[in-house]
This record gives structure tokens, sequence and C-alpha cells, in this order.
């Protein structure tokens, strides 16, 4: 008699009904965490009177390090939700 059940035998097999595995919960938590971190690299900069001009807002860091992390983020998360594990 055949076994119907919708439960895994054996090994730890993801549910077929379930679109995302763990592995693609994971990706998209460290992607998530690469547009926190840009994001946060992109902040400050600002200066404390608005009569002074404070050149630290063009660093490295704040105009390519910053939008580069949170573009790779992104990508992360797009190959998050269309990678598909078996």
């Amino acid at each position: 008699m055949k076994n119907t059940s919708d439960k895994p035998q054996g090994g730890q097999q993801e549910d077929p009904r379930m679109p995302l595995t763990r592995r693609n919960y994971l990706l998209l938590a460290i992607g998530f965490a690469v547009i926190v971190l840009g994001f946060v690299l992109m902040s400050g900069g600002g200066s404390e009177s608005p009569d002074e001009f404070d050149y630290a807002m063009f660093s490295w860091r704040r105009i390519t390090l910053a939008p580069i992390l949170v573009v790779a983020g992104f990508a992360v998360e797009i190959f998050a939700i269309m990678k598909r594990y078996k």
C-alpha cells in the first residue's frame, strides 16, 4: 500500500507546496542586511549649522561604496527569490 501523506519520508525534504526554502530565506536575510549596511554607510555627513558647508558629505564611502552595497543587496534579494533549490 502506498503512503500518500504529504509528510516527508526519511530525510529532511522541503514541503513541495512552499515556494521558498530555508536557504532562500537565509539569502533574503543576508541581502536585507547588505541593504541596511549600505544605507547606514550613506547616512551622515551633514553640518551642524546650515551656514557651513561640509565636504565630508562627498566622501568615497557615501558616494561610491554605499550605493554599490545597496544595489548588490537588491541583486542578492532578486537572486534569493528566483533561485530554486531541489
